[in-house]
């Protein structure tokens, strides 16, 4: 059985990413801080799941997780990174605290990520997927979204172009999912007037779920998604198209 990494994986967008590579066939590893979340989250998918709370923006417990993900599979197929948050202070008044925080947790965790899951899919037959989970806030300036945070899902989708050029040869095939408004619990940080205007935005007159966004992965994850490396996707009912 092929084994994938999940990261953020006890989140809304974690889990139905979970769930859906269950359904494409692989043996799901979820990395999340939040153990009680993980734990119910393996109640639900058995023995086809793996829950290992850890804190990926330390370096150090990063790189034990993933020596112990050789150590235990032999390598590894897939790799999503998915956590994220998104700090609401806006420009000019972003505390430096906030802007390393943001950086660190939507970038450099996924970038840790990366660098560990590469070595494993080094080992591995086959093609390899990575999806990093961007944003279409790094793109359409017209929403609220403020500078930090669309500043680490650009330098993420950076990160996909980078490896997918450098690995290519290897078979490891790099893509970046940029949605618009998803519902997750990032819903909980705007305003109810931020979050009626943008919702009020999409073409479809409301948010796009999780489970859509997650069967994206499963298509890039699957054989079709063979062919696809180095793509920002961008997902939105149309609403930006330029």
């Amino acid at each position: 059985m092929k084994t994938a990494v999940v990261t953020g994986a006890a989140g809304r967008m974690g889990q139905a990413i979970c769930r859906q590579l269950r359904t494409n066939g692989f043996h799901v590893i979820g990395l999340d801080l939040s153990e009680e979340r993980l734990d119910e989250l393996a109640a639900e998918l058995g023995s086809d799941f793996t829950p290992i709370c850890v804190d990926l923006t330390d370096p150090i417990a990063t790189a034990h997780t993933f020596d112990g993900i050789r150590s235990e599979y032999g390598g590894l197929d897939a790799l999503i990174n998915n956590a994220g948050t998104c700090y609401m202070s806006d420009f000019p008044h972003i505390p430096p605290e906030e802007l390393e925080q943001q950086m660190t947790i939507n970038f450099n965790s996924a970038f840790h990520c990366c660098q560990q899951a590469v070595q494993l899919m080094l080992e591995r037959e086959g093609i390899k997927k990575i999806v990093n989970i961007s944003s279409n806030g790094a793109y359409n300036f017209d929403v609220f979204d403020p500078p930090h945070y669309r500043a680490s899902k650009a330098a993420l989708d950076t990160l996909t172009k980078d490896l997918a050029r450098r690995y290519a040869q290897e078979k490891i095939c790099v893509n970046s999912l940029a949605p618009a408004m998803t519902e997750t619990p990032l819903f909980s940080v705007l305003t109810e007037e931020v979050l009626e205007k943008a919702v009020s935005a999409m073409p479809h007159g409301r948010a796009m779920l999780p489970e859509q966004i997650a069967s994206w992965v499963g298509f890039l994850i699957s054989p079709a998604g063979d062919v696809s490396s180095g793509n920002v996707i961008i997902l939105n009912q149309g609403r930006d198209v330029r």
